[in-house]
């Protein structure tokens, strides 16, 4: 089975926004990753002053390992409620997935 890992980096603003959507479709994202981190980008109209100073602003990272089809349709439907420039995205593949037990 092809798999890819679903990659999406936004404004921690966005955290709940972006959960909804996946909660809302577990056919989509049984299962992800949610990851604090720190971004550097050239949007920065929703950085504080103090991340303007620091050159880096908040984010939330989420990963996601789906088929193909399945990242395509949880874009299609996150690009229509949630239309910002600043979350990014992008698919990697997977090699092999598995759980240990």
């Amino acid at each position: 089975m092809e798999l890819v890992q679903l990659n999406l980096v936004a404004p921690d603003r966005l955290e709940d926004d972006l959960l909804d959507v996946l909660l809302a479709h577990p056919e989509w994202a049984a299962g992800f990753t949610l990851l604090r981190a720190e971004g550097h980008s050239r949007l920065t109209a929703d950085a504080s002053a103090q991340e303007r100073v620091r050159g880096r602003a908040r984010r939330v990272a989420l990963q996601i390992v789906l088929d193909p089809g399945q990242a395509r349709a949880l874009l299609t439907s996150l690009g229509q409620r949630l239309p910002k420039p600043e979350v990014a995205w992008w698919l990697t593949p997977v090699l092999d997935f598995g759980r240990l037990a």
